[in-house]
């Protein structure tokens, strides 16, 4: 059975370019710097600043996954309709980051001034500025790479987003102090900066309109459809049911991933008693691991398929969020659970996004795109507003078996998914005793 999307171009011939990818990716590492920053500092104000209640706070974290909720899908939709001189995404990315950039140093400056209102009303537009370009800029990915190498090229865009957290991370520890009141404008503007240079880099770079053209001419990737034959624009059954099952498996790790990276600030200084920025120089390890391992989860996916490498990544996630519950300070074994952490969430990561556009035609990419990020941020709505709520009236004990929960339920139902995954390219006898779906 030829793998969806590969009609007659066969994958095996086909060579992912590291370069363009490269750039591509410098939209999503400053998408990502900025989401590790605002992980990382918005608890911490909201908390020592604001005295808002772990409840509340999960509320307010939840904010832009509610906006997300509506404004990813509208806006993925919508660029797939937009043509301009400079692209159908640019201009979305171009304008989205501007937009954010000016609104998000406002932040700091309403923490300096323990001004609530402002910093609420600084927050609100900085967040709606920031979903109006993340579905354009993940779908300029698939716009530009053949099917079959797209867990390849969504290594390298995972990569790219890694190292602009990583920057951030590097940051937070070196700039906020142990003790006293931090001022978080520095780190702010360090990753307003990157933000700006990073997309001016991807808008020299990336010609937007004369690659897609180029895709269209070498794979008729505009036309082309999706898993299985589309009849009038609906999914087969039961790639549907596929398709629900593999979004209802993003929901539920993001609930179990997600309430762990919101808390860890509070987590870290609360229960491991970690001062400072100390508990960014620990997540850091979870993200460096995850670096090293994005591109090497496309190559595995493109042997043993992408859902056998995501139910990897699940059964990881959840162990060591098992293990994780039986600290109570810090150990140095703690480091070696964020590393193994940050590789299972790279093998789920880098495959779990073209699981679901494997399944649309080349039209619909940023449709489907929207479908992902509504399931990822309805978990991310919730679970703040959920394990805050556990940690404010149970106890700050529940994070991981409540995140190992989820993590299992993820596993259950990412077992139920049939279709998006791309065969693999390379095919050899003992290959293809690991019986890889289609």
């Amino acid at each position: 059975m030829r793998a969806a999307g590969e009609h007659s171009h066969s994958g095996r011939g086909m060579q992912l370019n590291y370069k363009r990818t490269f750039f591509v990716g410098l939209a999503f590492l400053s998408i990502s710097a900025f989401w590790s920053m605002y992980d990382g500092l918005i608890p911490l104000i909201l908390k020592n600043t604001f005295a808002v209640g772990d409840t509340a706070a999960g509320v307010v974290m939840a904010l832009d996954n509610i906006l997300a909720l509506f404004m990813l899908p509208l806006f993925g939709a919508l660029s797939d309709r937009v043509r301009t001189p400079i692209g159908k995404r640019m201009p979305f990315i171009l304008g989205g980051t501007a937009a954010a950039v000016i609104s998000m140093i406002m932040i700091p400056i309403a923490d300096n001034a323990v001004n609530f209102p402002l910093f609420v009303a600084a927050l609100f537009l900085t967040l709606v500025a920031m979903s109006t370009y993340r579905s354009p800029a993940v779908a300029l990915m698939p716009d530009v790479t053949p099917k079959p190498l797209r867990s390849k090229a969504n290594g390298v865009i995972n990569l790219m987003g890694a190292v602009g957290g990583m920057i951030s991370l590097v940051a937070m520890s070196l700039l906020i102090p142990d003790v006293g009141k931090p001022d978080y404008l520095p780190i702010f503007a360090i990753v307003a900066g990157l933000m700006v240079v990073a997309v001016v880099v991807l808008f020299v770079t990336i010609k937007e309109n004369e690659l897609v053209a180029e895709m269209e001419r070498q794979h008729g990737h505009g036309d082309e459809p999706g898993d299985a034959e589309q009849s009038g624009g609906q999914l087969p059954p039961d790639v549907r049911r596929s398709l629900l099952f593999i979004l209802a498996s993003v929901f539920l790790w993001f609930m179990a991933y997600n309430a762990v990276t919101t808390a860890w600030s509070k987590y870290a200084q609360t229960v491991l008693g970690m001062a400072g920025g100390s508990f960014a120089s620990k997540l850091l390890l979870a993200t460096a691991a995850a670096t090293l391992t994005f591109i090497p989860a496309g190559i595995i996916a493109s042997y043993i398929g992408r859902k056998r490498t995501i139910m990897v990544g699940v059964s990881l996630l959840m162990a060591c969020f098992a293990a994780a519950f039986g600290f109570r300070s810090y150990n140095p074994l703690l480091d070696v659970l964020l590393i193994v952490i940050g590789v299972a969430w790279a093998l789920i990561n880098v495959n779990s996004y073209p699981m679901v556009v494997e399944m649309a035609k080349g039209s619909d990419v940023g449709k489907f795109t929207g479908y992902y990020y509504t399931f990822s941020m309805s978990g991310q709505i919730i679970t703040p507003i959920l394990s805050g709520a556990f940690l404010e009236h149970v106890g700050y004990w529940t994070l991981f078996p409540y995140a190992a929960l989820f993590a299992l339920l993820a596993l259950i139902t990412m077992s139920m998914v049939k279709h998006g995954d791309s065969k693999p390219q390379k095919l050899s006898s003992k290959v293809e005793y690991f019986g890889v779906d289609d």
